[in-house]
């Protein structure tokens, strides 16, 4: 019930009895084939005490499929990690092994950064 309190842009009361809100139903993101996608493999250390991380970034998909290739890259790389709003970390600098996985795969990504 507050779900739709909160996605109601503008509409405040009606004295219609009838009155049926349509919300702006956003269609569910559908993940690109893997040649689609354009993915960015680089270091990161920003914010995290100085510990380093391999950030790779530009994954367009739904959560599912997202977790499922942060899945593979943590077990082909050996580390641990994790995956969220599009970004996926592995601990550590595996730069170059991610982005072998990646482009086995069949990916389009490239390294970024120095």
């Amino acid at each position: 019930m507050t779900d739709k309190k909160k996605n109601r842009e503008g509409v405040v009361y009606s004295t219609d009895p009838n009155f049926q809100y349509q919300q702006s139903g956003e269609e569910p993101a559908q993940t690109l084939p893997p040649g689609g996608q354009q993915l960015r493999v680089m270091l990161d250390k920003k914010a995290r005490a100085g510990k380093q991380v391999t950030l790779i970034t530009g994954f367009v998909g739904t959560d599912d499929d997202l977790q499922t290739l942060t899945k593979k890259l943590k077990t082909k790389c050996g580390v641990g990690g994790s995956a969220k709003d599009g970004e996926i970390l592995l601990q550590g600098d595996f730069r170059d092994k991610a982005l072998a996985v990646l482009l086995a795969e069949g990916y389009k990504a490239k390294k970024v950064g120095g």
